[in-house]
This record gives structure tokens, sequence and C-alpha cells, in this order.
């Protein structure tokens, strides 16, 4: 059975609109997208290439690009650009202008 764990992760005016911030929840490190439409995503924050911090990447098409070294990363299903590539994606809401990152066991 799946238990939830819902982190308010506060406004949403913490991360300007295109940009990402990393956020330390439990012990690990979850970066968190808001696109220029205000949507958020939540991704695991280091690229499995090199570790590079997925936060600072450029964000755009549904894709974050890791800044080290330019891999690509879908927001949604976190599949990478590179064959076997893959980051853990969580599921993260806006509600009354916070924003709401869901952990799952």
């Amino acid at each position: 059975m799946l238990t939830q764990n819902v982190v308010n992760l506060g406004p949403v005016e913490r991360i300007a609109k295109g940009h990402g911030h990393c956020f330390v929840v439990e012990g690990r490190k979850i970066a968190v997208l808001r696109g220029r439409d205000n949507r958020l995503w939540a991704i695991d924050h280091k690229c499995p290439h090199q570790n590079g911090p997925l936060a600072d990447g450029m964000l755009g098409n549904k894709e974050v690009v890791c800044p080290l070294h330019g891999h690509r990363f879908d927001l949604e299903t976190g599949r990478g650009s590179e064959p076997g590539e893959k980051v853990k994606v969580f599921p993260v809401e806006l509600r009354d202008g916070n924003m709401y990152l869901i952990l799952e066991d």
C-alpha cells in the first residue's frame, strides 16, 4: 500500500517563471521548475550523467537541459536524451498560491 507525504514548499513566487529551484525534502534534493505559463514540474535535482544541477538548467518545451553537458530530460516522464538515462519525477501541485510536493513510499 502506497502512502503519501504532502510537503508545502511555500509560495510559488519563490521560483521565477522559466526557472527552477532546488529543495531538500526528507534528505533528497528535488528540482522544482516553473514554466512561463505557471505550470510546475518536480524531478530529481541531479543529472545522472555527472550530477549536474537540473534546477539550474534551461527550461523549455516540457524539458530541462542540464547546464553541464546539455543532456535533456522530459519533465513529465523523466526520460533523458541519452539511452537509458532517466530521473525520477514527482507530482507537484499549485494550491492557493503555494507549491505542494507529493512524495510516495
